[in-house]
């Protein structure tokens, strides 16, 4: 129910700073959440068989990278653009982001009910629609990515696992 009534540059301006506002406050929100949340939360690592063949048949794996990452936007963001190492901590610590950037993107979804305050009917379902446009894809980005480096996890610790009983074996 639009409560209040703006002119159409009025509505403009206040859609554009309202999803400004929203975005920065909900993701600097998100990054200063501690990482033990994400690590406990309870995400499903690992996706169903009918989610991975959803993901390949959208070819998630050519377009995720034109898509931008916002992870460099704080202090203290994680870039998930590309894998930077193949250690146990680092792809553990991508696991926790991917988390992070989901539930993020899951958040960002329903503040778009707030556009009804102060827009007519057609606008605010329109910023319904954007909302999910523009979360959906980098939620579906997140566990696609999640889901492979789960299946990458296991066979690091255990080449990690080798290397140190290698080096207490044999020393330095």
């Amino acid at each position: 129910m639009q409560v209040f009534h703006l002119s159409i540059a009025g509505l403009i301006v206040t859609n554009v700073f309202a999803w400004l506002a929203i975005h920065v406050c909900i993701s600097y929100f998100c990054l200063r959440v501690p990482d033990s949340f994400y690590e406990s939360f309870i995400v499903r690592n690992r996706i169903k068989s009918f989610e991975a063949s959803l993901y390949e048949s959208l070819k998630i794996k050519y377009w995720k990278t034109i898509l931008p990452d916002g992870g460099g936007v704080f202090r203290g963001g994680f870039r998930k653009k590309e894998l930077k190492a193949l250690t146990v901590a680092y792809v553990s610590k991508f696991i926790v982001e991917t988390k992070r950037a989901e539930i993020n993107h899951w958040i960002l979804i329903p503040p778009s009910l707030l556009f009804f305050f102060w827009n007519p009917p057609l606008v605010g379902w329109i910023m319904v629609g954007y909302a999910l446009v523009v979360n959906i894809p980098f939620i579906m980005i997140q566990r696609y990515n999640r889901n492979r480096l789960e299946l990458l996890l296991p066979k690091l610790k255990k080449k990690e696992q080798r290397r140190r009983s290698t080096v207490e074996t044999y020393g330095t």
